[in-house]
């Protein structure tokens, strides 16, 4: 024999209440990720480069786990953790040194992971390792080129998409967005992300502080910045991890935080050399 039968309208509100159970932690951690980030855009010069440098290395240092530590067999202990400090003096000198032949030290972390990352993996980490840090390249160049203002605009687009995708997301549910590579992102929320981006940048453009050419870039930018994240994703699901890392407690780890800024940060590096980027208050 059974108990008593949980009412409806009492069982949809314990569904809710174990939806938004890790809501806490989310927001308390990203109150100090949002500190931490603007202290950081609002630096310059050497501080700015040691800054971006060190978020490099932990993305590369997760990256590294994500693609080989399943299989120590082809690494020592240590591979991760070698290619994180690597990868982050890499950055700090493609950001320092003139020229543009600096660039072609991106290479170095890829030839010194390839023999430590599992040869099923050795696509995905050339292609992330890339993508990591030309994203960080991208971030330096953006800000001292574009002006912080437009720097805050994409960054602004990502995170507004982000947090309207999770609430829209976890408030209307309907199908799945792609649901093979990440099942819990809904075609409500990419659509609210869409939205929100749209929003900010006809605020932007009303009170002439932008071109009209943010309505087409802003949209732009959180459909890179949602692919970023759906590439993260495809990661972990292939090696069969749930998060990049435990490093921020109810966010996972640094790469589940920037990838979506860092598919963001792409895509306007390559709208400002194709003299696309708008401009914000210029």
């Amino acid at each position: 024999m059974t108990g008593p039968e949980q009412p409806p309208g009492r069982l949809r509100g314990a569904i809710r209440q174990g939806n938004w159970n890790d809501l806490g932690r989310r927001i308390l951690s990203g109150v100090v990720l949002a500190v931490l980030g603007v202290l950081l855009l609002v630096s310059s010069g050497l501080w700015l480069r040691f800054g971006i440098s060190a978020v490099v290395g932990l993305m590369m240092w997760e990256l590294a786990r994500l693609t080989g530590w399943r299989h120590p067999e082809f690494h020592s202990p240590r591979h991760p953790v070698l290619i994180g400090i690597l990868s982050a003096l890499v950055m700090l000198a493609m950001l320092v040194l003139p020229g543009d032949w600096p660039m072609a030290l991106a290479l170095v972390p890829v030839i010194a992971g390839w023999h430590g990352t599992h040869e099923h993996e050795r696509p995905a980490y050339l292609l992330f390792t890339l993508a990591i840090l030309g994203a960080g390249y991208a971030l330096v160049v953006i800000r001292e080129v574009a002006g912080m203002p437009t720097l805050f605009w994409i960054v602004g687009t990502i995170v507004l998409s982000d947090v309207l995708g999770y609430f829209v997301g976890r408030k209307l549910g309907g199908p799945r967005f792609w649901p093979s590579i990440s099942p819990k992102k809904t075609w409500s929320g990419t659509i609210g992300g869409w939205a929100g981006a749209l929003a900010l940048a006809l605020i932007l453009w009303i009170s002439g502080w932008a071109s009209w050419g943010v309505i087409l870039a802003g949209p732009l930018l959180a459909l890179a910045g949602q692919f970023g994240d759906i590439a993260e994703s495809w990661l972990k699901r292939r090696v069969g991890v749930k998060d990049s890392s435990d490093l921020i407690p109810g966010h996972g780890g640094v790469m589940d935080r920037f990838d979506a800024m860092a598919g963001a940060l792409l895509m306007a590096l390559a709208l400002l050399i194709a003299n696309l980027l708008p401009i914000i208050g210029g």
